[in-house]
């Protein structure tokens, strides 16, 4: 079987960081161009824009947009129309409703469209989603701080409309929430900070509950320094049940039970390989929507200037 042919579209960090070394260590997927206006990867067929890989580059048979999602829309649309799968990095675009139409052009043409959620594939998420299945659950906490300096250094583009701001870590967190908790969630609050001299905010603080009333709080911050946090606390009469280190880590009843190297994007290939080969589609959209509520419902606040630099 020939292996899967894929354009990274868009070459930065996370391309760099995840996508070019998954692609290395997944059988049947090769990489081979990347598309990017400014920077190339030595020894891979390179073009500076989609349309330009299109008509004068090398055959694909798929896309990995990571790209700002800001623009993911028109090259998702262009690389459909062209027969192409397409994965999207999270989050999947800028609006919740831009989604949809690609839904339907994909179903139309055949394609695969992938909306990735990666911390859903850390290790320790599928053990808690089973180990909470048999447990009474009553409340939930989140705490999701990192250090926006260090994971984003100097991207303009997740402060501007449509970046997300905090929201591009705190969605992993959502998406890991809406995979291990049984019941469908809502957003009741939320508290958005956003620096006087941003378009996003840098920090979060959110109620939600399920369908049966269930309390589940997140607290969401780009500005911290030291050791990063991403723990999700679960309370429930039987114990708590820990999923910290971003869903590497599980601690049951107060023990240690699972601690693995995480290896997300090489899954996410994988899948987008399983999608491809069987002409399906894996787009779920809880937890944009839930942000996307955020931002409708949330309250405003102003808070001092961020500035990339110390």
């Amino acid at each position: 079987m020939s292996p899967l042919r894929i354009a990274i579209i868009g070459y930065g960090k996370i391309a760099r960081d995840r996508h070019v070394p998954a692609i290395s260590a997944t059988e049947g997927v090769v990489l081979s161009a990347v598309v990017d206006p400014n920077t190339s990867l030595s020894g891979v067929p390179h073009a500076a824009t989609l349309d330009e890989l299109l008509r004068n580059g090398p055959p694909v048979d798929a896309v990995a947009l990571c790209t700002p999602p800001q623009l993911r829309r028109d090259l998702a649309a262009m690389a459909l129309a062209a027969g192409k799968h397409v994965m999207l990095e999270k989050p999947p675009g800028a609006t919740v409703g831009e989604i949809g139409p690609l839904s339907t052009a994909a179903a139309a043409a055949r394609r695969t469209l992938f909306a990735t959620w990666h911390s859903r594939f850390a290790p320790a998420v599928e053990p808690a989603r089973q180990l909470l299945a048999g447990r009474r659950i009553t409340s939930v906490r989140i705490s999701w701080k990192e250090d926006v300096r260090v994971w984003h250094p100097g991207q303009a583009w997740i402060w501007q409309p449509g970046g997300l701001g905090v929201f591009d870590p705190g969605i992993n967190a959502l998406s890991i929430l809406t995979r291990i908790l049984p019941q469908p969630l809502f957003l009741t609050s939320a508290d958005l900070a956003f620096p006087v001299n941003r378009d996003a905010p840098i920090a979060a603080t959110l109620g939600l509950v399920d369908v049966t009333g269930l309390p589940i709080s997140a607290e969401f911050d780009f500005r911290q320094t030291g050791p990063q946090t991403w723990d999700i606390h679960v309370d429930t009469e039987e114990g708590p049940v820990v999923l910290s280190s971003g869903g590497a880590k599980l601690s049951v009843d107060g023990e240690l039970r699972l601690e693995a190297v995480k290896a997300e994007y090489t899954a996410l290939y994988r899948r987008f390989l399983e999608l491809a080969a069987a002409g399906d589609s894996d787009v779920d959209l809880v937890p944009f929507q839930l942000v996307a509520d955020a931002f409708l419902l949330g309250r405003r606040r102003t808070v001092e200037p961020f500035e990339d630099t110390i």
